[in-house]
């Protein structure tokens, strides 16, 4: 059995945009983009985790909102269990200076709010998924499985 990883993450949502982040990657920066948030630590909740990834990824203390994803996945080596979870104070996010921060420099190479339409973000069901329509409205968290059937 691969061991998991469980992954929060921050879905801060203004305007038909989506702040996200492209990452540190050995050949420079990654091809695509993300939203901010990272693995949890051992025995950290849920919530405690993505409190702790903003402040470290952004320097702004989130205000958390509900549960919008779930999204499950492998790789090779492991799996990975990713929960996705709304922002409320979009506002205090215009301005993000990584180099402000106790992570992001070292981790993220820049950041911005982007139309999720129309560039490339993984995970990709955020490209074509209606965020405003999770955030606005009360429905059944969306989760995305690319897990085999048999793993």
């Amino acid at each position: 059995m691969k061991p998991r990883r469980v992954n929060v993450r921050g879905i801060v949502f203004k305007d038909g945009r989506l702040l996200v982040t492209k990452f540190k990657e050995d050949a420079g920066e990654s091809a695509h983009w993300g939203t901010f948030g990272g693995g949890l630590d051992p025995n950290e909740s849920l919530l405690d985790g993505l409190h702790r990834e903003m402040i470290e990824e952004t320097g702004i203390a989130p205000e958390i909102g509900k549960l919008l994803f779930i999204q499950q996945f492998g790789e090779p080596d492991r799996e990975f269990l990713e929960f996705f979870f709304e922002i409320k104070n979009v506002d205090d996010y215009k301005e993000v200076d990584l180099e402000a921060t106790t992570h992001g420099a070292l981790e993220l190479t820049r950041s911005a709010f982007v139309d999720p339409s129309s560039d490339f973000i993984l995970p990709a069901f955020l490209q074509t998924i209606d965020i405003a329509d999770y955030i606005n409205n009360e429905r059944t968290p969306f989760i995305y499985n690319e897990l085999p059937n048999n793993a």
